[in-house]
């Protein structure tokens, strides 16, 4: 007897191909990304009272205008962490499940924040260019680094990331801080009392905090201003928590000595401005991008929706 597919709102595929096979197999498969975006709203609004789950990235989310599109949704699948583009209320009120993929990426995302920290702190995206433009051979003065051993790394957001980043840091020498507003039970790590506290205390400032309306521009004009002009800003958590403008005054005037960002306020646009300073790091967010923990993402998507469809537990369901 032939049974019916469940369909799947797909709106970016996997990096694994193994996962986008598996979803070939179990659902019928709607691509949003091969859709152009001039004929997006009128595919959606065909398929939508078909579809029964989305799978969609940490980016992407899944915002309100598009949910009300999708009157059978019974869960969103999201390839990531952050649930800032997605619309929790509105998935509350429907009881539509949310499942994110934690856990997996936490390691890889620690190890870029590790990096983005030295290449910021040691130069050496700046002194890579050095050489290879010449100036080593024309004898050019080398401006030092800052070393790391001694110093302080200030975490704000004390999850599991920011307590990997904290693991890796103190086998580099450096003190340690966090500040989040829950204080960590049995950390041996100082809290700070506030954000701006935790910049004055700080070399190093790391962001790893979610993104969320209370933490929207968090890092600004003071925050970076406590940092001072030998402190650097290290960003993996979401580009909506730093004032953008703030950074590039402050890095451009000497107020901030140098940042290293995975994220940006409207990816995957950098403002030019940005990109000119010769005193930044700039990745495109890929703190999880590696084969094995995109593979580990992709699976945890797949485990979901499968769970979901067989009315088993779901393996990593939001609580909202």
């Amino acid at each position: 007897m032939h049974t019916e597919l469940p369909d799947l709102l797909v709106l970016a595929p996997s990096p694994a191909a193994v996962v986008n096979e598996q979803l070939e197999q179990a659902y019928t498969c709607h691509r949003a990304w091969q859709v152009a975006p001039e004929q997006r709203a009128a595919w959606l609004a065909e398929v939508g009272p078909r579809i029964r789950a989305v799978a969609t990235t940490g980016v992407l989310g899944l915002g309100a205008a598009d949910m009300a599109l999708l009157p059978k949704l019974e869960i969103i699948a999201v390839n990531g962490v952050g649930l800032d583009a997605v619309a929790l209320d509105v998935a509350k009120q429907r009881g539509i499940a949310v499942t994110t993929t934690p856990n997996v990426l936490t390691d890889d995302v620690a190890d870029v924040a590790v990096g983005l920290l030295l290449a910021s702190a040691r130069r050496i995206v700046a002194l890579d260019h050095f050489v290879r433009d010449g100036a080593w051979e024309r004898r050019e003065p080398i401006k030092p680094a800052l070393s790391l051993r001694g110093k302080t790394a200030g975490i704000f957001g004390f999850g599991q990331i920011g307590q990997a980043i904290a693991l890796r840091l103190a086998a580099f020498g450096l003190k340690l801080r966090y500040y989040q507003p829950r204080a960590i039970a049995g950390s041996d790590v100082p809290r700070s009392d506030s954000l701006l506290d935790l910049a004055r205390e700080s070399d190093f400032l790391i962001v790893c905090a979610p993104g969320t309306p209370a933490t929207r521009k968090a890092i600004n004009a003071d925050v970076l201003a406590a940092l001072g002009p030998q402190g650097t800003l290290i960003n993996i958590a979401r580009g909506a928590l730093v004032d953008e403008e703030a950074l590039i005054a402050a890095l451009r005037d000497g107020v901030l000595g140098s940042a290293g960002l995975d994220v940006f306020c409207d990816e995957p646009r950098v403002p030019e401005a940005l990109r000119a300073l010769p005193n930044t790091v700039l990745t495109p967010h890929i703190g999880s991008l590696t084969v094995e923990t995109r593979q580990a993402m992709g699976q945890l998507v797949v485990d979901n929706l499968h769970a979901h469809f067989a009315g088993l537990p779901l393996p990593t369901p939001v609580k909202n």
